[in-house]
Parts: structure tokens; C-alpha cells; sequence
């Protein structure tokens, strides 16, 4: 049977399981809860790793029910691929390169599973959205059809505001049909009452000339001259090219400029911005320079990492990490040494020596022929394998005090570091991500010392 004839039934299921997921609320927080760190709402921004389901009910359990301005998600395409990622390692001075499996966009019981996966997503989304609040839903030719009339269902198709192309060069093409060169972003507002902060771009004169017509103010640059207009609804941006400063590895890491004309066009600067399949962290990290609260979450490891990584790349202001896969993480850290002396300042700065990394390669996701090459290292350089470490102080509202990683042609962070605290009570955490995306947390206790 197509799909087609089963869609109305797949949108009602899943509108019944969101509704029973609503219902439960207050059960699934309980069973959730223990999972959470206690400091999230004094935080305006959140990272949450783990099912994005989870995450939505863990919001609305904690008043952002209609709070939200801004939803922006960039799901699976259902490419049917899986996606891996390389890592350079810089193993006792020596260039190694491994290569490990990142995501999969791969459904064991086809594109009904993956229309499910979406549409019970969308219903919950909805609901966090705000009255004035918007949603873009980045897809491409292979679902966005099917995922339209879904969204006609579920906000309404008087609320269908756009279909925004984005159009970009990218390498390939084909003999056999005309080069597939865009993706579609679907626009839904909540109500007719929604922000909207026009854009403007560059619009060139016929033969790049000047018009010079009254009251029109004309500009010129390297290609002639040009006015000022609202944004159309096909945009053309480079992706995030070999070379580009943006690239930090992720395989379809989306542009900045992409994600600022959506931020700064839906959402004041007091919004709160959400993006429930993080990826990259491209809407996290817009948001932050943008001056907007954000949410963030994803499944991936090495997505979480990938995040982390950024942030800390543009100083970001402190943000909690919600994480509902702690029983995976499997590497933890050793340490050489931890003292501290008091400084002429009344406050105390705290020493660290690393001595290594220990690693569970039995859950390890990593191709055969890498395993012993891994093995070597964790015997030999294991703090090689560390790609952040971050020190968080206090529970509430936690405070990072030093963070190192990798980046660039620099492939190791320092194994010994200082920091300052003010009292040797405060709650001291270390977190360390490796290579792989895992992420370990150790609470630091100086006082038993």
C-alpha cells in the first residue's frame, strides 16, 4: 500500500500517543527526574542529551509550555546513509587518523517509522511554542511533501506562512537529472499574531547600473549597484565549504548565515530559541551571538561534543547539560595529582595533573581495523584521546572556571592546569569528552583530601 493511504492513520496514532505522552506527564518526570540536574531553571540556557521526547516532556514539566518563540529542527532526511566522522590524533607526536561511526539515518522498518518519528515530535513541539512563536522545519525533496501535509494537520494550514529554498553550490552532479542544489524550510506560525522582523538583501540593478530614482537610496559594491529589500523566499547561501572558518567536522554542519536571518527574522531578544536535532550546534551558537536564550538537544555523542567544542570556541555565557544517556558513558579519568594553596587574594587556586584516560572499547563504536591502533594508544598516550575538559564550580547556576580543547592544528589539551576558586566548599566538577563523543563527568572533593 503507499504511504500515502496510510499518512491519515500515522497522524492520528501519533496524535494519540503525544496526547497519552501529555497525559503522563507528571509520571514520566518522576521516572526522568533523577537524571536532572537540580540547577536547571536558574540557567537560561540548556543542553539536553538524549531523546528529544524526554526533553520536550522535561520542559513542559518545568513551565516553558507556551514559552518559546522560536523553533528551528534540521531532522534526518531519511537518506537511508549512515555517517561517520575522522578524528586526528596526535599520538606521541605522531599524525593518527580514525575514523568512527557518527549517526545513522537509517529506519529498521522504513519511512513509516520515520514519518512516526516525526510527526509525535511535532504535536509536542507545538505545544511549547508561544502564541507570537514560529517553526521552521528544514528537510529536503525526499520528504518535504509528505512532512507539509503533516504540518497542516497539526498547526493548521491557515499558519502556513512559507516554503523557504535554500539554494547552494555544492560539488556532483549527475547525467541522469537536473543537479539537486536546495533544501526546503517549511514555516508554521502558532497564531496570526507572530513575530516577524524583516530582513533585507541585496537586490542588483539591471546591468549592475544605477537607476537613480527618487526617493530609492542605491548602494554599489565590486558588482555594480543595488538597492535594499525585504528577504524573498529563495535564499542563497554557501554551504559550509573544505575551507570554510566554520567547518568544525560535522558532516552536514548548516551555515551561520542561515540560521541568523531565521533568528534574527522570528525571535526578539528576549526569546527563547530552540532547536530539538542540534546536530552541529549552528543554532546554538547564532543564538548565543545573537543575544537569545537557547535550548538545545540531540542523541548524538559526538553531536553533544561537537556542541560543547563550539561553545566554547565563542565564550559562551554558562548553560546546564540535562543528560538522560548517563549509563552510557564508558571512560573515565585517572588523576596524577590534585592540590590546592591559598593565594595572597583570600581566594584558592587549585592544581590538576592528569595521568590518563581509561576507556571501555567493548561499547567503543569504531571500525575493527582502528581497535588495535586504540588499544595501542590508551596503553601508551591515552590523554591523546581527550578532545575538551571543562571545570564547572557550584550547583547553582554552575560557574566555568577553566575549559581546553582541541582545535585546529593544536590536537592536545593540556594535562596539567590551574584554576582559582573563592572557597574550597564549592562544588567542583571536572567534564572531559573524547574523541569519540563521550562524555565523563568526576565531582572534585578537596575538602577530604
Amino acid at each position: 500500500m503507499s504511504i500515502l493511504f496510510e499518512l491519515a492513520d500515522i497522524v492520528k496514532d501519533c496524535e494519540l500517543k503525544a496526547k497519552k505522552l501529555l497525559i503522563r506527564e507528571s509520571i514520566l518526570y518522576s521516572e526522568e527526574i533523577v537524571q536532572r540536574s537540580e540547577n536547571t531553571e536558574k540557567l537560561d540556557n540548556i543542553l539536553y542529551y538524549g531523546d528529544n521526547i524526554n526533553a520536550i516532556l522535561d520542559l513542559l514539566n518545568n513551565g516553558y509550555k507556551g514559552k518559546i518563540d522560536l523553533i528551528y529542527i534540521d531532522p534526518p532526511f531519511y537518506t537511508n546513509a549512515s555517517y561517520s566522522k575522522q578524528m586526528e590524533i596526535d599520538y606521541l607526536g605522531e599524525k593518527k587518523v580514525i575514523q568512527y561511526k557518527a549517526y545513522s539515518d537509517i529506519y529498521k522498518n522504513g519511512f513509516k517509522e520515520y514519518l512516526e518519528m516525526i510527526t509525535i515530535r511535532l504535536f509536542l513541539m507545538r505545544e511549547l511554542l508561544s502564541d507570537r512563536g514560529s517553526i521552521y522545519v528544514h528537510i529536503d525533496f525526499r520528504t518535504v511533501h509528505y512532512i507539509k501535509i503533516i504540518m497542516d494537520y497539526i498547526f493548521g494550514s491557515e499558519f502556513f506562512l512559507n516554503e523557504i529554498i535554500w539554494s547552494y553550490k555544492s560539488g556532483g552532479s549527475s547525467k541522469k537529472h537536473f543537479s539537486r542544489k536546495h533544501d526546503n524550510i517549511l514555516v508554521y506560525t502558532k497564531t496570526k499574531d507572530y513575530i516577524f522582523n524583516p530582513q533585507k538583501e541585496k537586490s542588483y540593478n539591471r546591468g549592475y547600473k544605477p537607476y537613480r530614482f527618487k526617493g530609492v537610496t542605491e548602494y554599489e559594491d565590486k558588482l555594480g549597484w543595488y538597492t535594499l529589500v525585504n528577504l524573498k523566499d529563495v535564499w542563497q547561501i554557501d554551504m559550509v565549504g573544505r575551507t570554510s572558518r566554520e567547518r568544525i567536522g560535522y558532516e552536514t554542519q548548516k551555515p551561520e548565515a542561515l540560521l541568523e536571518r531565521i533568528i534574527l527574522t522570528s525571535s526578539d531578544d528576549e526569546s527563547i530559541v530552540a532547536d530539538f536535532f542540534s546536530g552541529s550546534g549552528t543554532t546554538i551558537a547564532v543564538a548565543e551571538k545573537s543575544n537569545r536564550s537557547w535550548i538545545g538537544s540531540d542523541s548524538g555523542k559526538s553531536s553533544i561534543a561537537t556542541i560543547m567544542k563550539r561553545l566554547a570556541t565563542i565564550d559562551s555565557k554558562a548553560y546546564n547539560i540535562i543528560n538522560f544517556n548517563k549509563d552510557l558513558d564508558i571512560g573515565y579519568i585517572k588523576y596524577k595529582s590534585i592540590s590546592y594553596d591559598k593565594t595572597d587574594r583570600n581566594t584558592f587556586r587549585i592544581d590538576i595533573s592528569l595521568e590518563r584516560y581509561n576507556l571501555d572499547l567493548e561499547n567503543l563504536n569504531i571500525n575493527k581495523k582502528d581497535i588495535d591502533i586504540i588499544s595501542e594508544i590508551l596503553e601508551n598516550d591515552s590523554l591523546s584521546l581527550v578532545d575538551y575538559i571543562c571545570i564547572k564550580i557550584g550547583k547553582d547556576a554552575p560557574i566555568i572556571v577553566y575549559e581546553d580543547y582541541r582545535f585546529g592544528k593544536s590536537l592536545r589539551i593540556k594535562e596539567s592546569f590551574s584554576f582559582i576558586i573563592d572557597r574550597l566548599n564549592d562544588d567542583i566538577e571536572l567534564n572531559i569528552i573524547d574523541v569519540f563523543g563521550n562524555l565523563s563527568t568526576n565531582d572534585i572533593k578537596l575538602l577530604s583530601q
